[in-house]
């Protein structure tokens, strides 16, 4: 483990990870478990065949908040008032509508039972959502997990073109004036690189994760 990183108690070391991340398989999806994996830079992420597993790649894909890039266009969409944004509005329709996406390369990983722990982590104020609304209909959103300093980002969907990213640059701009310092995107993608996103070595990050944790930031 990195200097001053504390050890998980329901995991090994994120260190002992296969190549690809996978520390473990099985386990609960507790807000106990979850609590303790992210407050180590463990995330859930299930199997082909729904087998609960746990993850802790290297390296590890963040948004710098000084690094977030926006568009023009998208700046102009933010700025146009198309759509109505809110947080904590609508969680569960945020989540639910996550867990719909078909069209990505294995499906959603968005599980039943991982729905319910989310659901359960909103309800004990630990998972958050934004929300863009166009007309009001769900247009967007995005949700994740919070904890000190360090926002988790999970999942987003859209309805209206748009939608989702102007709910990501909301909650960009959110977490930077609330005094965040770890946005947490797990896996590198050629759509959040485009944003700005970057990956860092997993000792950096699980470094960056003790000293975020330990701030009392709410949401």
């Amino acid at each position: 483990m990195a200097s001053g990183v504390s050890k998980p108690r329901h995991f090994p070391s994120p260190a002992r990870a296969e190549r690809r991340g996978l520390l473990l398989v099985g386990g609960q999806l507790s807000p106990d478990w979850l609590l303790d994996a992210y407050g180590h830079g463990i995330f859930p992420w299930p199997l082909h065949d729904g087998t609960l597993a746990w993850w802790s790649p290297d390296p590890r894909a963040v948004i710098e908040f000084d690094r977030f890039h926006v568009s023009r266009r998208l700046e102009r969409t933010c700025r146009g008032g198309a759509f109505e944004i809110t947080r904590d509005r609508a969680f569960d329709d945020v989540i639910e509508a996550c867990g719909s996406v078909r069209d990505r390369r294995r499906g959603t990983w968005l599980t039943p039972p991982m729905l319910a722990a989310y659901k359960q982590m909103h309800r004990l104020g630990h998972a958050h959502s934004v929300e863009a609304w166009q007309n009001g209909e769900l247009a967007g959103g995005v949700y994740g997990l919070a904890l000190g300093g360090m926002f988790s980002a999970e999942s987003m969907f859209y309805r209206r073109r748009d939608a989702s990213k102007v709910a990501l640059v909301a909650l960009v701009r959110h977490l930077r004036e609330r005094g965040y310092t770890l946005l947490d995107i797990q896996q590198l993608t050629l759509h959040t690189a485009r944003l700005g996103a970057s990956e860092i070595p997993r000792r950096e990050f699980l470094s960056r994760v003790a000293e975020a944790v330990a701030r009392e930031i709410p949401f």
